[in-house]
């Protein structure tokens, strides 16, 4: 798992838009799945995932959808990256395994479970807050850049 796969990059950038856009109303699978371009079943079992995991809320009725459960200066992508990684791992054991060969078994499963490590730790310090943070500096210095206020 040295690298995220689109499953978990998606419910990395779900939470991050359920926590960009929750204000005042709840955010909508559809409306996720229009910004996020994926197919609207594909994603719902991501973020049914991610209820059951208390990073997410469900709000039911009619102008139900999602929340986040926690503030999001209180959930971290070391979190979100976990949860689909053991949904992950259960769908595909076999790539846990260690190679067949010696040289493979003793270093190479051994280093990549060591960077594995550190890249988790490293994730369980950033908060959804500063991704969010860092989106919204984007996105306002690209519409800061792109306005001309000549007269």
């Amino acid at each position: 798992m040295l690298f995220l796969s689109r499953k978990t990059v998606l419910a990395l950038e779900t939470v991050v838009d359920v926590a960009l856009h929750s204000r005042p109303d709840p955010v909508q699978a559809k409306d996720i799945t229009h910004r996020q371009n994926v197919p609207q079943r594909y994603l719902e079992q991501i973020m049914q995932t991610l209820v059951k995991a208390d990073i997410l809320r469900g709000v039911r009725g009619p102008k139900g959808g999602y929340r986040l459960a926690r503030e999001r200066r209180k959930i971290f992508a070391g979190e979100v990256v976990r949860v689909i990684a053991e949904i992950e791992q259960a769908e595909n054991e076999a790539s846990q395994k260690p190679a067949d060969n010696q040289f493979g078994a003793g270093i190479s499963f051994e280093k990549c479970v060591e960077l594995e490590s550190e890249f988790l730790k490293h994730l369980d310090s950033v908060s959804i807050d500063d991704i969010c943070l860092s989106h919204q500096n984007k996105t306002s210095s690209r519409s800061d850049t792109s306005v001309d206020f000549n007269i």
